[in-house]
């Protein structure tokens, strides 16, 4: 955690340089949607820049916010938010009392005192370094490693949990991180939420945990890599993340594990998920399977990332004959159709109503790229610009 801080400057750094970029030197349609709504359309002065990076909630351990939210905060923007209206979009902004975080914040300090009671309690007793002991290896049952890989992953999870929950309620104490309303008027204070637990352990693809996981530097990474990369967006962005983690050999191995991994569970997902839509009891079948699947494949790319060093971390891979790897570069060499053509137009609805459930699935975990807190900036520079127009 010593790293943390710089970890996280670097990440508002790049991120407020890209956005200066998109806002001053891009036209509005070279951008994408999110681009358009973070895009900051003037320099900020030398107080915003320090005040953004170096401001007393985030500088030990974040979580990242886009530069134009919190600005909003500052200026005391935030609040100004209506309920969504009857086509699910939020109106306009309009007057209204600043909402408490107090059941948000007392919410969060709960799953944080969950969180070092597990790490204190269970996580000591079930350390990952056991999966390479040399006794356990030589005695263990394939089943029994199995299910321990699993629960001391498991156990190790808390401490993160810990640490992004404790930082998003340090935020939201301070009166940062109101998303606006749900549609029944309830205020949401997810606006910089690093993680959403329910989700991660109940993951059933590779894809969905990481969409729960560490939410804020996936966000990032979506943002400054991903969405602008021109050759292999998916190598290039595990191999920025690999670098901006530190240079632990652990690390670049959980990656470039991490890469295929994801690479090959896409491939399977969007090939042969479609199948088992329906009936219902087939849907869950699948679920299940992929569900277990999906906890061990996350649990045995992570392990380098705990261990750190490389020969432990070859060790553990060793003992389980990097099955896995050769399991993910089977699927990505086997000949299976990555787009729609071919397929008859009853696969094709099936299709679509597997990329509906995705959709749904993940909904509770897919961050609105700060689109409800973008709308008064947004309403402020249109009518600058007609005032810059009209002298």
């Amino acid at each position: 955690m010593r790293s943390a801080p710089m970890m996280i400057i670097t990440q508002k750094i790049t991120s407020l340089a890209y956005e200066i970029h998109d806002g001053m030197f891009r036209k509005d349609e070279e951008l994408t949607s999110s681009q358009r709504g973070l895009a900051v359309r003037r320099m900020p002065s030398l107080l915003e820049y320090l005040s953004y990076n170096c401001n007393f909630m985030g500088i030990l351990a974040g979580p990242l916010c886009s530069y134009r939210d919190y600005i909003t905060f500052i200026e005391g923007r935030a609040h100004h938010r209506a309920p969504p209206g009857a086509s699910g979009k939020e109106d306009m902004p309009c007057e209204r009392a600043e909402p408490s975080p107090n059941v948000a914040v007392i919410q969060k300090l709960l799953v944080c005192g969950l969180s070092l009671f597990f790490h204190l309690t269970i996580s000591k007793t079930l350390p990952v370094e056991y999966n390479i002991d040399e006794h356990f290896q030589a005695t263990a049952s394939w089943p029994t490693k199995v299910v321990y890989l699993y629960v001391s992953l498991l156990a190790a999870r808390p401490k993160y949990y810990f640490a992004w929950t404790l930082a998003d309620a340090i935020n939201n104490a301070a009166g940062f991180g109101f998303r606006g309303y749900d549609e029944n008027g309830t205020a949401r204070w997810d606006l910089i939420s690093n993680l959403r637990i329910q989700q991660i352990e109940m993951s059933t693809s590779f894809k969905m945990f990481l969409d729960n996981w560490n939410i804020q530097t996936a966000l990032w990474l979506k943002r400054v890599c991903y969405e602008r990369a021109s050759l292999s967006p998916t190598i290039q962005t595990f191999i920025l993340s690999a670098i901006w983690h530190g240079v632990y050999p652990g690390y670049y191995l959980t990656f470039l594990t991490g890469m295929v991994m994801t690479m090959a569970a896409r491939a399977m997902r969007s090939n042969f998920r479609h199948y088992f839509i329906k009936p219902p009891q087939l849907k869950l079948l699948y679920d299940v399977l992929t569900w277990i699947v999906t906890q061990i494949a996350i649990s045995y790319t992570v392990v380098p990332f705990v261990l750190l060093s490389v020969n432990p971390s070859f060790m553990f891979y060793s003992s389980w004959y990097y099955c896995l790897h050769i399991a993910g570069i089977l699927v990505l060499l086997l000949p299976v159709k990555k787009t729609q053509r071919g397929k008859t137009p009853h696969e094709n609805v099936q299709l679509s109503r597997s990329k509906q459930c995705d959709e749904r699935e993940n909904s509770l975990g897919q961050n609105s790229f700060s689109t409800t807190n973008n709308v008064c900036n947004q309403n402020q520079e249109i009518a600058s610009r007609h005032s810059s127009l009209k002298q």
